[in-house]
């Protein structure tokens, strides 16, 4: 099978976050073990999904680590022109759900095994796949954990998300949490009698829209992002039952995207100042006021020097000079911190058509990969 019959195999697997990725996995499993080559998974609690580690060459010295999730975003509410998980051909493009992020460049890794199997590798390449990367990297955390017991782990790692087949160093970290403000429920008769956790919220929210005011404006800054600052952003909210009560409860959900240099720590420590300040006041007349910060997600930033030889090897297969840092997050903040593993994020396809209806990549970008992958093989031999 070519790149494309595996992209078009693996987009045929309806792998949003919330679905199972077994199929897909035992698909990649079976697909290596015809090519001898045996592979580890790691599962969830409830068995319903699995990452997979797979050795090709000498599994006892340091390799080339290439990564990638296997799970994609909903397609609900989007208005596609035809079937997300049957892949379409248009004028040198692909389309269907997660050509882009990131199928594409499984396929080529996938494509690539049999001149892997065959090379006479050196230094061997892994092979790791998760699950729920789109929803906090969380099912990479498990397969980290296996690795970091293993007696040899990878010289460095490549993840291929998106870049064009350019050369990313960093990215953002991510804290995700939900603010829980507790009030008084009353008759809106008598209002006043109540605590309204509406206006809890209302209140908690101003206050991270001022913090991230005095970020923009005094905060660290690196123009290399889109944003050159730490942001901070509400995305949910829920309260109340109906206009006549005075809503007891107010929850929302709000997230912290970290330039490297910040640690999203002592944000949340300012944030829980902010809601003691916001609830003491009401204390006296009703004890059981709070606003409580969970939080419920949360990986680091992604910052590899450029001077890494990391860095200087993935241009030399690239063949480009210069390197970038990306809006969007990736597992690799946790193999930097976890695994001490240097990382960059290079992959075929642009993040411009991930996450869109009528999701693609262009061929051109997947030959460059196929491309990228052949050179690969050739160092690893010598």
């Amino acid at each position: 099978m070519n790149t494309i019959e595996h992209l078009e195999k693996l987009i045929s697997f309806n792998t949003v976050s919330r679905e199972s990725n077994l199929a897909l996995i035992e698909f990649v499993r079976e697909y290596l073990l015809s090519h001898g080559i045996e592979s580890s998974l790691t599962h969830n609690d409830e068995k319903t999904k699995a990452n997979l580690h797979a050795v090709i060459g000498p599994s006892d010295i340091p390799g080339v680590m290439l990564s990638g999730h296997t799970d994609v975003v909903p397609v609900e509410g989007q208005d596609w022109t035809s079937d997300p998980f049957t892949m379409r051909a248009h004028e040198e493009r692909l389309y269907g759900r997660g050509t882009a992020d990131m199928k594409g460049f499984i396929a080529s890794v996938l494509a690539m095994v049999p001149k892997a199997v065959k090379a006479d590798l050196k230094r061997p390449i892994h092979l790791a796949f998760s699950y729920d990367e789109e929803i906090g990297c969380i099912g990479v955390r498990r397969m980290i954990d296996v690795l970091a017991d293993a007696p040899v782990k990878p010289a460095f790692c490549i993840i291929g998300e998106p870049t064009e087949m350019g050369v990313a160093i960093a990215h953002k970290g991510k804290t995700g949490a939900v603010c829980m403000c507790t009030g008084v429920e009353a008759h809106s008769a008598l209002a006043p009698t109540g605590l309204n956790a509406i206006y809890l919220a209302s209140e908690m929210i101003t206050a991270i829209r001022k913090l991230q005011t005095v970020i923009e404006q005094d905060g660290k800054k690196d123009s290399a992002y889109a944003v050159p600052y730490t942001t901070l952003h509400v995305g949910t909210i829920e309260g109340g039952t109906a206009l006549n009560i005075v809503p007891n409860q107010c929850s929302f959900r709000f997230e912290i995207r970290d330039l490297p240099e910040d640690d999203p720590a002592i944000l949340m420590q300012k944030l829980a100042a902010e809601a003691a300040k916001i609830v003491e006041p009401h204390k006296a007349q009703f004890p059981d006021a709070d606003i409580d910060i969970e939080i419920f997600n949360e990986y680091p930033a992604l910052d590899t020097n450029p001077e890494d030889e990391v860095v200087t090897f993935v241009k030399s297969l690239t063949g480009a000079n210069d390197h970038f840092k990306v809006a969007f997050g990736t597992e690799g903040g946790l193999f930097q911190q976890k695994l001490g593993l240097p990382t960059v994020v290079c992959g075929p396809g642009s993040m411009e058509q991930g996450h869109k209806p009528d999701e693609f990549i262009a061929l051109s970008e997947l030959e460059k990969c196929d491309r990228f992958l052949d050179r690969l093989l050739e160092h690893l031999k010598a």
